[in-house]
């Protein structure tokens, strides 16, 4: 769910040239073996398709963090954040660049005392992690996440939320590295937050967060976990790879119901398909390509916009070539 790339000295945020060899040797000297370089995008995207990526870096503490991001800065080699790779479509072409997934302490928790309602969690830690991690601490105010398939950091950044509920309201503090590689500890109300965003700077990475909670019996957390789990099995196609929502809801409406209203439900192009159990999700059926599900968030908004006037403003970030 973390997207944002960043152009570094270049500018540009596309590279003229490949990755070279002693910056590709330079990264692996700061990264071990955490560095993969040539990486098809596929295994970490959940639309489970796209190409490959120059290099996908996996840092596992802040200053490995801060190093990578300083050296790609300094080179002027752009790069993208990502988490569990929900709501991002690599195209078919692949990534120059880098892409940063964090792993590790990153991906870590603090265990907090029996006595305290507040809790740590690395940026990189996946939701499902995270609502495990409050049950097991009786911690409560979270599950609304419940079934939302990113991880913290990106949750955070874009301000994630369901059913009424947005994260945004329970963080205490977060620690960040910016665009630069320079660290950061932002104070929770510092932050402010609206639909689907935070103002938070582009390029902003963030890889601690505090959130705080309340005490309520694990029993109680487990049954509100399942409880929005069996809405969203009901409402969502959870049974095929997707983006998640494709679309932002507008201002008064839902982009679903407006794609369902232009007659696109079911509609499929390729190996890509309108959902036909919600119409704001996009699956993979089976070796679509990134090609395919940029055609048909093409037609969704083009349809919608010729019969409503309304134009869509989509939730899923297309990065690539």
């Amino acid at each position: 769910m973390i997207f944002w790339q960043c152009p570094g000295k270049g500018g540009a945020g596309i590279l003229d040239d490949d990755m070279n060899k002693k910056q590709r040797s330079e990264l692996a000297k700061i990264l071990f073996e955490g560095i993969k370089f040539d990486c098809p995008m596929a295994q970490y995207t959940t639309f489970r398709t796209g190409g490959r990526a120059e290099a996908v870096c996996f840092p596992g503490e802040p200053d490995l963090l801060q190093q990578t991001v300083s050296y790609l800065h300094n080179e002027g080699i752009p790069f993208l954040v990502m988490g569990k790779g929900s709501n991002i479509l690599v195209r078919d072409m692949g990534i120059k660049g880098a892409v940063i997934i964090l792993t590790g302490n990153l991906a870590g928790f603090e265990k907090p005392l029996p006595e305290e309602d507040s809790m740590w969690a690395g940026g990189g830690v996946t939701i499902t992690k995270l609502l495990s991690h409050c049950v097991l601490n009786d911690l409560g105010g979270l599950e609304f996440l419940a079934g939302i398939p990113g991880t913290v950091g990106g949750a955070v950044f874009m301000n994630a939320g369901a059913f009424g509920k947005e994260i945004g309201r329970m963080v205490g503090e977060i620690l960040t590295v910016d665009s630069k590689g320079k660290p950061n500890t932002v104070p929770g109300t510092d932050l402010t937050y609206s639909y689907r965003q935070s103002s938070l700077a582009e390029g902003t990475i963030i890889y601690k967060v505090k959130f705080n909670l309340y005490k309520v019996d694990r029993n109680k957390i487990k049954g509100r976990i399942e409880g929005f789990l069996k809405r969203r099995r009901e409402t969502q196609p959870l049974d095929l790879p997707s983006g998640g929502s494709v679309f932002r809801n507008p201002p008064g409406d839902y982009a679903g119901r407006l794609i369902e209203k232009a007659g696109l439900k079911g509609k499929g192009i390729g190996g890509a398909k309108i959902s036909t159990r919600h119409a704001n999700f996009i699956v993979n059926t089976g070796g679509a390509s990134a090609d395919d599900i940029i055609s048909l968030m093409n037609l969704a908004r083009d349809r919608v916009r010729e019969e409503t006037g309304i134009v869509l403003e989509p939730e899923v970030k297309v990065v690539g070539l």
